[in-house]
């Protein structure tokens, strides 16, 4: 299975797990929220390996200028989803979609486990 890579070219994680991806010579599919926009379909397939609170980022500028109501309305999947559709960059990446499942973020250890 081709590893699938979602997130922003400009963001710093997603360029050191490229360049990791890149000099381990893993071939991987890249796509671009800002061009590629992730669907509903998609949040939903991936929130049934992992929890809808971890696609959240709660870290990004994009969480901290919502609106205070407008964050405490993610309560569940349903309304996450929504604020993550509206705001694809709050979407926790990168996010790869790989053979032993869901991987977020970067963390070299866990992708030398599931990705070598």
């Amino acid at each position: 299975m081709m590893l699938q890579v979602y997130g922003i070219k400009n963001c710093n994680t997603v360029k050191k797990a490229l360049t990791w991806l890149d000099d381990q010579q893993i071939a991987y599919t890249f796509h671009d929220y800002k061009k590629e926009p992730a669907t509903l379909a998609q949040l939903t397939e991936w929130e049934k390996q992992i929890p809808w609170e971890s696609l959240v980022n709660k870290k990004g500028t994009t969480w901290r200028k919502l609106p205070a109501e407008e964050q405490a309305s993610v309560v569940d999947a349903d309304a996450a989803n929504q604020v993550l559709l509206a705001n694809n960059s709050m979407i926790k990446r990168p996010l790869i979609e790989s053979a032993n499942g869901i991987i977020l973020g970067f963390d070299e250890e866990e992708y030398q486990t599931k990705l070598k």
